[in-house]
């Protein structure tokens, strides 16, 4: 199974909505298929913003990525958030996401990405073991705090 990435275009919409859907059903994401359409477009027309990375062959993506960028005077640029990550159910477990984390951010760095950026369930064990392997370190002074607009 490969775990290669391809950048996500909006010819691309029709076979990624599902699996987005798919995810914030596991997560418990309540979002309009319209809502997910419209945050996913600029993305996937060049926004630079960030990117939508799929995962697998284009024509039956096994999972994707989302990264959006930012800026960072403590870690010295722009930095990096991975926003979301999905690889189907039926294909966990081959070491697919870890491939990803470990690819992502050489070509992440190599554009000169300073950080990467990711959040996890404090009880997603699973989660924190694949992160901690792919070089992902929790920032205990640190949490995650979010205002909704």
């Amino acid at each position: 199974m490969s775990a290669a990435l391809h950048l996500a275009r909006a010819e691309n919409i029709e076979k990624l909505l599902p699996l987005v859907a798919a995810f914030h059903a596991e997560e418990g994401i309540s979002q309009e298929d319209a809502t997910r359409r419209a945050a996913l477009m600029p993305l996937l027309e060049g926004s630079p913003l960030g990117a939508v990375y799929l995962i697998g062959p284009t024509r039956a993506p096994i999972g994707y990525i989302v990264v959006t960028f930012g800026w960072s005077i403590e870690f010295g640029g722009m930095d990096s958030f991975v926003d979301e990550l999905f690889i189907r159910p039926a294909v966990r477990g081959r070491g697919i996401a870890t491939e990803v984390l470990i690819a992502l951010p050489k070509a992440l760095s190599e554009a000169g990405v300073r950080a990467v950026h990711l959040e996890v369930d404090r009880d997603n064990d699973v989660g924190h073991r694949l992160y901690t392997k792919t070089g992902f370190q929790g920032r205990d002074r640190y949490m995650l705090m979010t205002r909704k607009l």
